[in-house]
């Protein structure tokens, strides 16, 4: 029998300052709202969000989230990488809405192109070339 997993669904982060947040992912990187719902029980927000290719993200506000551990190395999720068709355009798009990127490189096992960058709260995100 073959492994009945056919992909990710979504990827979940928990953000310290849900209002930058929610602008970052929406009106920069230009996900779409799915759902936007309020818990009152643990009062936190989690908003659901979808991108183009349907690929979406969760985020959730939590009262005293403890701080991300920030070592590159650390070990849970490393990174967070999205596809582009070109990586300099999005820089540069990246870059007139005041976000720093790393500079481009290659990738030495695909040589495609590929940078980071960072959200918020500090999560590095990736841009790498279709």
């Amino acid at each position: 029998m073959s492994a009945p997993i056919l992909g990710f669904h979504h990827v979940a982060i928990i953000v310290s300052d849900y209002e930058t947040s929610k602008r970052f992912y929406t009106q920069i990187l230009g996900a779409r709202i799915l759902a936007e719902t309020y818990r009152e029980a643990r009062q936190s927000y989690k908003l659901d969000l979808a991108f183009a290719d349907g690929s979406q993200i969760e985020l959730f506000s939590f009262p005293a989230a403890p701080a991300r551990p920030n070592r590159p190395e650390a070990c849970g999720l490393r990174h967070l990488a999205f596809r582009v068709q070109n990586v300099q355009s999005a820089v540069d798009f990246l870059q007139e809405n005041q976000l720093d990127c790393e500079p481009i490189r290659i990738d030495e096992l695909t040589g495609k192109q590929f940078t980071f960058f960072k959200d918020p709260d500090g999560l590095p995100l990736e841009l790498y070339q279709l």
